[in-house]
């Protein structure tokens, strides 16, 4: 495993720190490695601006949607819901 040397603002520092001591996680480095995964996964998931630039090109291509708003806004508070972005 490589090793890498980072300098950090004091409270940075002293953040990391409290969660290892509220027992989160082992080390320093336990925390950088959940960072990295945790970033790597983000960053798989984000569309490209060419991926984006083709769904609403798709989007506006097929024409006038059939869901009233009320519909459009019920379904966007339950996949909200069920990702845990809103709660009841």
């Amino acid at each position: 495993m490589a090793t890498m040397t980072i300098s950090l603002p004091d409270p940075m520092k002293e953040w990391i720190e409290a969660q290892i001591s509220k027992g989160e996680y082992a080390s320093t480095s336990d925390y950088v490695r959940d960072l990295v995964r945790r970033d790597r996964s983000r960053r798989d998931q984000e569309l490209t601006i060419e991926e984006l630039r083709q769904i609403v090109a798709e989007s506006r291509s097929s024409g006038p949607g059939k869901q009233s708003v009320d519909e459009i806004f019920q379904n966007a508070e339950r996949l909200a819901r069920a990702r845990g972005v809103v709660r009841e």
